[in-house]
C-alpha cells in the first residue's frame, strides 16, 4: 500500500527537521554552556589585562592582540592571493589537464591536516628563511592553510554570475578586465566573501600551525614586530586546559567564550555584508 504524496512530503519535511535539530541543538547547548562557565569570567581587567601567577590570573590581552594579528596578517596574504588565483581560475584558464589537476590539488590540499601545515610552515619559514618563530612566520603559514578555501569558493561564486553578464558587456565594448572589475566581482562579492570569513575564521581558531611557528607559552607583553612571538587565543586555551595545573574552570571557559565570540563576530559581520550586497544583485 502507498502512502498518499501529502503523506510522504510531511514525514520527509518532518525527517529533515529532525535532522537539523540534530545538528542545531547540540551546538547550542555547548554556546550556552560555555556561555554558562565562563561568563563570570569576563570583565575589564580579563580583557584588558596581562595574564600573571603563572597565567592563574591577570587577563589574556596578549593572546587577544595576537589572534587579531595573525589574522589580519592571514587575510593580507590570503584574500589577494586566493581572489586572484579564483579569478584566473574563473575567467582566464582553459579547461585543460593541467587546470583540472591544478583544482584537484586544492581541493585536496583543504583537506590536509592543520598539523601538517604547521609543520611546513617550521621548515619553511622558521628554518629555511630564518623568520624564526613570529607573526609573520605564523601568518604565513595560515594563509597557505587558508588559500584552498579561499581559491575555492571564489572560484564557484565567480562561476555562478550569469554569462549573460558577460556578454552584454562585450557587446557595449568593455574589456575582458573592465568586465570582471566592473560586473563579475561586484556580483560575485557575496560568495567571495563567505569564502573570505570561512577560511579567516578556521586560522583564527586553529592550534596547530601557530604552535610550530608562532605562539608563545607565557608572554605577558604585546608583541614589537613581525618578527616577534606572541600569544593566541587558541594555543593558551590549550596551555591552561592541559599544561598549567590548578588553573580555575572558569578562566578556561572566559578564553573559550573570548574566542567564540570573536568568531561568530566575524561570521555576523559577514552575513551583513553579505546580505546588503545579495540585496543589490541584479539576479
Amino acid at each position: 500500500m502507498r502512502l498518499p504524496r501529502q503523506t510522504v512530503q510531511r514525514l520527509g519535511f518532518a525527517l529533515l527537521a529532525l535532522a537539523a535539530a540534530a545538528v542545531v541543538v547540540p551546538i547550542l547547548l555547548i554556546i550556552a554552556y560555555i556561555l554558562y562557565q565562563g561568563a563570570s569570567a569576563i570583565n575589564l581587567e580579563f580583557l584588558t589585562g596581562y595574564p600573571r601567577e603563572g597565567m592563574r590570573a591577570g587577563g589574556i590581552l596578549p593572546a587577544i592582540v595576537g589572534t587579531l594579528l595573525l589574522t589580519l596578517g592571514t587575510g593580507i596574504v590570503a584574500v589577494p592571493v586566493g581572489v586572484g588565483a579564483a579569478i584566473y581560475l574563473a575567467e582566464y584558464a582553459r579547461d585543460t589537464a593541467l587546470t583540472r589537476a591544478i583544482r584537484l590539488a586544492i581541493i585536496n590540499l583543504a583537506g590536509i591536516p592543520s598539523v601538517v601545515y604547521g609543520l611546513f610552515g617550521l621548515g619553511l619559514f622558521v628554518l629555511f628563511l630564518h623568520f624564526g618563530t613570529s607573526i609573520l612566520a605564523g601568518s604565513l603559514t595560515l594563509a597557505i592553510m587558508t588559500l584552498p578555501v579561499i581559491i575555492s569558493t571564489s572560484e564557484e561564486a565567480l562561476r555562478s554570475v550569469p554569462l549573460a553578464f558577460r556578454t552584454v558587456s562585450a557587446s557595449l565594448g568593455g574589456t575582458r578586465w573592465q568586465t570582471i572589475r566592473r560586473v563579475v566581482l561586484p556580483q560575485a562579492l557575496p560568495g567571495i566573501l563567505t569564502g573570505v570569513i570561512l577560511g579567516l575564521e578556521r586560522a583564527a581558531g586553529e592550534t596547530a600551525p601557530i604552535l610550530f611557528t608562532v605562539a608563545a607559552f607565557f608572554l605577558p607583553r604585546l608583541p614589537r614586530s613581525l618578527f616577534d612571538q606572541t600569544m593566541a587565543l587558541p594555543y593558551h586555551l590549550f596551555v591552561i586546559s592541559t599544561q598549567v595545573p590548578g588553573m580555575p574552570v572558569r578562566i578556561q571557559y572566559g578564553t573559550a567564550l573570548v574566542l567564540l565570540i570573536f568568531v561568530l563576530s566575524m561570521n555576523l559581520t559577514a552575513t551583513l555584508i553579505r546580505s546588503y550586497y545579495r540585496r543589490r544583485r541584479q539576479w
